[in-house]
């Protein structure tokens, strides 16, 4: 008699198939997932609450209201929210070229026309959120996507906040091999300064990708003329 092969039956999460997971953190999975109607790829933080201090767990709630403001092409898109009792889910655009950081470590330095086109991404998505009275905080070439295009979505927003000119920041977040002085020497911040850093280090080769690490170089960034025109 022929054995009949086993079926798995696949992972739910409300209309979405789980596929296979992307990303880990401390008490954070992010899975590929597949809507089973439109069949469209999205991914989905799943959030564990009952390990979470509660802190952390304000923090992933901002993340949310952060994400619901932002509407811009080259940020990550927020889709939709899910919660249970234990379980926070969070259900956004997928972008499947994966980071920047990995396409660098890979395939080495940016050709220039290509760095120019990112560069510009990074910039226009940034000076949306700060406008927006939102500073991300996390900046890094890790955070940043390449959808199908080859464009730029920024992305992961569990450290960003709101902030204003007449407030200043303290807390110390990020990665340390792109934190700006200022987080270094425990300085208060006003909060877009220490993303315009991370966005001069690495688009001015401010960083070396290594066997997977991130090295710190010494770098002098220069200004054309025009540039405080440009800015204002």
């Amino acid at each position: 008699m022929e054995k009949l092969s086993e079926k798995r039956t696949p992972i739910r999460v409300g209309f979405y198939d789980i596929e296979k997971t992307i990303g880990k953190g401390n008490f954070a999975v992010v899975k590929l997932a597949r809507h089973r109607l439109t069949k469209t790829e999205v991914a989905i933080k799943i959030i564990d609450k009952t390990q979470l201090q509660a802190a952390d767990l304000r923090r992933a709630y901002r993340e949310v209201r952060v994400l619901k403001k932002l509407h811009h092409p080259h940020i990550i898109r927020l889709y939709q929210v899910m919660e249970t009792k234990n379980m926070l889910y969070i259900v956004t655009e997928y972008a499947p070229q994966g980071e920047i950081f990995e396409h660098i470590a890979r395939h080495g330095r940016l050709p220039e026309p290509h760095a120019r086109r990112i560069y510009w991404q990074v910039v226009s998505a940034v000076d949306y959120c700060h406008k927006r009275s939102v500073v991300h905080r996390d900046l890094k070439a890790e955070n940043l996507l390449l959808d199908a295009e080859g464009s730029v979505k920024l992305a992961d927003f569990g450290f960003s906040t709101w902030w204003t000119q007449e407030t200043s920041l303290s807390t110390w977040c990020g990665s340390p091999p792109y934190a700006a002085p200022e987080v270094f020497e425990g300085r208060q911040y006003t909060g877009p300064e220490v993303d315009i850093w991370v966005i001069l280090l690495i688009m001015n080769d401010g960083i070396e990708i290594q066997n997977g690490d991130v090295k710190i170089m010494k770098i002098k960034i220069t200004f054309p003329h025009f540039f405080n025109r440009v800015l204002v």
